[in-house]
């Protein structure tokens, strides 16, 4: 698929290895300094909110800047974070309001990596090619994120509190240097609004306007596009009820399932085993059923889990859970994401694909929020049967537009950004 998009490969890889040491390492370091459900939840929450406040504006500043160096400056910031947090290990000062406020930093570096990022693959293949490059960036994802990195995270951590975040700093600096080797992504040409001022870039000169005036012009064709729109209504409502019980799964697998921390880090470890082997299907599945019908399997099989998990008090049946759930999941994420970037013109993907993530984290955090709260009141099962109502409930509302989401006619293969150094 072209040598660019193998540095992006490896860059994500790379980068994935230590965000799955920090996966596991993360909330074991919250939960070893409180046992409160609310603060433990506070640790995701404050690592995600910041897509609710810089994520409309990351969008629209990856489609007027150079994406793979956002990508390569937001990176290096995150390690600038994480040294911080391990000086302060190091030196026996930390405590958990500064790991409050360094996953609100590391949160906000991110929010730039992934916006940025995500719309670097449309510029690399030919939209017909998406499903295949998300296939293979997702398995990355599941093998370093997923798979590798959780119980190396546990198991460093059980070494010493700082050791996890060194490796992880290893490896975001590692992923800065590989991203770096890609040729210089172009910025996206845009139609002009005849206001007549315009402002010069690294790849040519572009229309100038407020960055509010993009965010609205994206928000506003978001709008226009009922199938794109109601995918990332789906991806919204389902990460609530998800983010609710995930909030509180370290106490939930160490307390309730008395699995210990490395048993904690194998059920990340089981859905990453789950996802792996959905890769090796995803061709075939592709090939041979419809994506109306993958999604609606998958989402039902959504439903199902959260059932599962508030029924079980049993460590290996959450891990046999925790692996269909790794094989779903994967599915899912590769569908959705290659039916949205089909679906959305070049000099869009930064700013639709930020409203997707503003969905994604923005759910993340009201579900945390309530899976924090109900675990306090009601007990560490109670957000499981909460997601598992709130879940069948919407899918009974989404069952129907699925098929519209999918019927939609894609952009043409011509309106694909082709960077000309990308050859084999």
């Amino acid at each position: 698929m072209g040598r660019d998009f193998r540095w992006l490969l490896a860059s994500s890889w790379t980068s994935n290895v230590g965000d799955g040491v920090a996966l596991a390492a993360a909330p074991l370091l919250i939960a070893s300094m409180t046992s409160s459900p609310i603060l433990v939840a506070a640790g995701a929450i404050l690592q995600f909110l910041p897509w609710l406040l810089f994520g409309l504006h990351a969008g629209a500043i990856a489609d007027r800047f150079d994406r793979r160096r956002l990508v390569m400056f937001a990176n290096a910031a995150r390690a600038v974070v994480l040294a911080g947090l391990c000086a302060f290990l190091l030196t026996g000062t930390a405590n958990i309001w500064i790991v409050l406020a360094v996953a609100f930093l590391y949160g906000t570096a991110e929010v730039f990596v992934d916006t940025a990022g995500s719309t670097l693959l449309p510029m690399l293949v030919k939209p017909t090619d998406l499903g295949l490059g998300n296939a293979r960036l997702q398995a990355g994802y599941l093998v370093a994120n997923q798979f590798a990195g959780p119980p190396l995270g546990a198991f460093l951590f059980a070494a010493g509190t700082a050791w996890p975040f060194l490796l992880e700093i290893l490896c975001v600096l590692l992923a800065v240097v590989l991203i770096s080797r890609m040729a210089r992504t172009p910025v996206p040409p845009r139609p002009s609004t005849g206001s007549g001022t315009h402002e010069k870039t690294g790849s040519g000169t572009h229309e100038k306007t407020h960055v509010h005036t993009d965010i609205a012009e994206g928000l506003r064709w978001l709008w226009q596009n009922p199938p794109v729109r109601m995918l990332v209504l789906i991806i919204l409502v389902f990460n609530v009820t998800w983010a609710a019980p995930w909030g509180v799964l370290v106490l939930y697998a160490t307390e309730h399932l008395d699995m210990g921390a490395v048993g904690y880090g194998a059920l990340t470890t089981a859905s990453a085993a789950g996802g792996i082997l959905a890769t090796l299907c995803f061709g075939w599945l592709e090939r041979h059923v419809s994506f109306a019908t993958l999604m609606r399997v998958v989402l039902s099989l959504e439903v199902l889990m959260h059932l599962a998990f508030a029924l079980t008090n049993t460590g290996w049946v959450a891990l046999v859970i925790m692996f269909v759930f790794g094989a779903y999941a994967f599915i899912w994420g590769t569908i959705s994401t290659t039916v949205r970037q089909r679906l959305v013109p070049p000099e869009l993907q930064g700013r639709v694909a930020s409203v997707n993530m503003v969905g994604v984290f923005g759910g993340m955090v009201i579900g945390q929020a309530l899976g924090g709260v109900i675990a306090q009141f009601w007990g560490l099962t109670a957000p499981w049967w909460f997601a598992f109502v709130g879940a069948a409930l919407t899918l009974l509302f989404v069952w129907k537009p699925i098929s519209q989401i999918v019927s939609a006619k894609p952009i043409s293969d011509t309106q694909a950004i082709q960077i000309q150094s990308n050859e084999p």
